[in-house]
């Protein structure tokens, strides 16, 4: 695995000095021929780096995402957002004010709006209130003060083909799990001239990049990619307009769809899991609904991981931190006891996590390899002949 990911350090080294440029991204053919590339692992939960490496580098930036690749992530996950001008944004809030330094550009002052999301009026900078220009002059930061604060200012906001770019020139084959992120309020504040919506856009990056192909589907294989979204409207929309793979978001138990209004116990019904998988491979709830928490202690598991398979469906829940504020008790202050529960015990077919290292390193070391059977068979072959050898003697 490592031999496979040297080569890409260098890299990354270079992003981490030049960081501040702001130099553009373009989409490379990777260095490699594609029968060169290691494939994509299949046979194993797989890891979903949650905005790159955001545990150790401000999330949804160029840097964060190749560290994740270097580090072994199977997938990078990005949430779409919209520029005023309407170029498709790599970027988490639909507000800038918490991981930027929005607010210290004085030219920017007078743009604080306040508009409803989700049915919640929201003040602050709004993406679609600025140009993509405009966005690329601020710098991201690091969303939590206990994580490592250095790499503050020093990247800015990428575009969805910069992401793109960043995994198609990987030195393996790395999946890409971009979210449709608020596409309510989007279409509500982003108009493009052709009459498209959000949506239209988002399937048209990717095809424009030739991201096609059902799951694993020797397209898919090529270029592997999810298409994740809260919004059940939108997943419906776009299985009309490309045939990738899609993941329903599922949230807390008191929040509803942010599209349809439905509650959680609706969307997670038998019914409602059967009339979906016509549309989805999978949902991607949160992980404490899966498995309920009362004072920072797991409670008994619910059954949704179960009734998901049972629909077929795939369970890829997020998000995995390995800082204690976020690690129950139960699991003592180790991520990787964190791990192997939700593999082993719930058996979940991948994982959000912010820190896509130590889920690669716990996969790693607890993997059953055939050459380790082999290695054992041996021995057990030499020793059964050393016991032989000593009866007949």
């Amino acid at each position: 695995m490592f031999l496979h990911l040297t080569g890409f350090a260098p890299f990354v080294f270079l992003l981490l000095l030049v960081g501040c440029s702001g130099r553009p991204f373009y989409p490379l053919p990777s260095k490699l021929a594609d029968g060169d590339r290691q494939p994509l692992q299949t046979s194993r939960p797989y890891n979903i780096a949650h905005r790159g490496s955001n545990g150790e580098i401000p999330e949804e930036t160029a840097a964060a995402y190749m560290r994740a690749i270097v580090e072994g992530a199977d997938f990078i996950e990005t949430d779409i957002l919209s520029s005023k001008d309407g170029v498709l944004i790599c970027f988490h809030d639909v507000t800038l004010d918490e991981t930027t330094d929005v607010a210290e550009h004085k030219e920017f002052s007078n743009r604080k709006r306040t508009y409803e999301v989700q049915g919640v009026n929201t003040t602050g900078f709004f993406t679609v209130d600025f140009t993509l220009k405009e966005l690329k002059s601020l710098r991201v930061k690091q969303r939590y003060p206990f994580r490592d604060q250095q790499f503050n200012g020093k990247y800015t906001i990428i575009t969805f083909e910069e992401f793109i770019a960043i995994a198609l020139d990987a030195p393996r084959v790395v999946g890409i799990y971009p979210e449709i992120k608020n596409p309510v309020l989007i279409n509500q504040h982003v108009k493009w001239a052709d009459g498209k919506r959000f949506e239209d856009r988002f399937v048209e990056t990717l095809k424009k990049y030739g991201y096609k192909g059902s799951y694993l589907s020797k397209d898919w294989l090529k270029q592997p990619a999810f298409i994740q979204s809260f919004a059940p409207t939108s997943l419906i929309y776009v299985s009309n307009l490309t045939d990738l793979p899609k993941i329903f978001l599922i949230d807390d138990i008191t929040v509803p769809t942010q599209d349809t209004n439905q509650s959680y116990w609706e969307i997670t019904s038998d019914a409602y899991l059967d009339f979906i998988k016509d549309y989805v491979v999978g949902i991607g709830p949160w992980k404490d609904t899966v498995v309920p928490v009362v004072n920072n202690y797991l409670q008994t598991p619910t059954d949704l991981v179960s009734r998901a398979h049972a629909h077929d469906l795939q369970v890829h829940p997020y998000t995995y931190r390995n800082e204690n504020s976020f690690l129950h008790f139960n699991f003592h202050q180790d991520p990787y006891a964190e791990y192997d529960y939700w593999i082993n015990e719930i058996g979940v077919d991948g994982l959000f996590t912010d820190f896509t290292g130590s889920l690669h390193n716990y996969k790693e070391w607890s993997s059953f390899k055939e050459s380790d059977d082999k290695n054992a068979s041996n021995l057990l072959h030499k020793i059964a002949s050393m016991v032989s050898s000593y009866g007949r003697a």
